[in-house]
């Protein structure tokens, strides 16, 4: 058998291969949606109030929005799906658990959204501390 011919066999089954392996794991996405809680902590959120739950709900949807962009970009280059999934879907999956779980406890607990920093009233002017003269 020729080297070369030996070389483009091997070359077609390795890219074979990973897109095979691209197609696998992209069918996990749809799992990991349903499965995404078993890679979090259920009783991580139990004792946080809801001050400390609604921090928590905006920065786990700020990393799941940076995760989402990571894997987007990733998956624009070749054999991008395969890196995307290998490099960022387990955080992905981690990270959407966490929110599931936060998103339930604010639930459990009843909280709501704190409205937006409203501008601060002006209060009432006071009036000074007048002390008596000192007697001579």
């Amino acid at each position: 058998m020729p080297a070369s011919l030996s070389f483009s066999l091997r070359a077609c089954c390795a890219v074979a291969a990973l897109v095979a392996a691209g197609f696998a794991l992209s069918g996990c996405a749809g799992v990991s949606e349903t499965i995404a809680p078993a890679f979090a902590d259920p009783a991580q959120y139990e004792l946080y109030d809801c001050k400390q739950l609604e921090g928590q709900r905006k920065a786990l949807a700020a990393r799941t929005a940076e995760l989402q962009k990571l894997m987007d970009k990733a998956e624009t280059g070749a054999g991008g799906t395969v890196v995307s999934e290998l490099a960022y879907r387990n955080d992905y999956v981690a990270v959407r658990g966490s929110a599931q779980l936060a998103e339930d406890a604010w639930r459990r607990n009843k909280c709501r959204e704190t409205p937006p920093n409203a501008p601060p009233v002006a209060a009432a002017p006071q009036r000074p501390d007048i002390k008596p003269a000192p007697k001579r």
